[in-house]
């Protein structure tokens, strides 16, 4: 492996369990070792839609993305090796396939850092971001039905690093 990219990798790592430790919407769990980790799982608590069985549109609140780094990622970004949707498999987005474990963050230039990629992630999962285009999009039903109820958009406002709040709690007698 090239220092370049051990040193790209070293920092995705470090940057990536940073900002996982600052949000309780996701975690971040590396499949390599680290500091040299190529392989993520992204497992995010945020309310996005899945379709039911019987076909209606619903809120859940479990989602994963595999991200892998192959060898050649800061010279060309190839999203679907990249990129892979794990479940639920019913997800509804126009950014996620129904076909196929793809997910579209848009463009991905060479060496998009994880951190950016888990941040377009969770706009998605969430519908902070959404094609509703049906010539750009992955799943034309999703980008339909995101048309006609842009009222319920996006299904979750929460930012993916919530600011820590510091405080403490100082007990106080109570005189009768």
């Amino acid at each position: 492996m090239d220092k370049v990219l051990e040193g790209f990798l070293s920092k995705q790592f470090d940057a990536g369990m940073a900002l996982a430790a600052q949000s309780d919407l996701f975690d971040l769990m590396p499949l390599d070792p680290p500091p040299l980790v190529r392989r993520y799982l992204a497992c995010f608590h945020c309310t996005g839609l899945v379709r039911a069985a019987s076909g209606e549109i619903v809120e859940a609140n479990q989602f994963a993305v595999g991200i892998a780094f192959p060898d050649d990622y800061l010279r060309r970004a190839e999203p679907s090796q990249v990129l892979t949707w794990l479940s639920p498999q019913t997800a509804f987005h126009p950014n996620i396939s129904d076909r196929g474990p793809f997910i579209c963050v848009g463009r991905m230039g060479p060496g998009t850092t994880l951190v950016d990629l888990l941040y377009q992630i969770h706009e998605i999962i969430t519908f902070n971001k959404a094609t509703v285009d049906e010539r750009n999009a992955l799943n034309f039903d999703a980008c339909q039905w995101a048309r006609t109820h842009a009222d319920r958009l996006p299904v979750d406002r929460r930012p993916l690093k919530r600011r820590r709040i510091d405080f403490s709690v100082v007990p106080v007698e109570v005189s009768e």
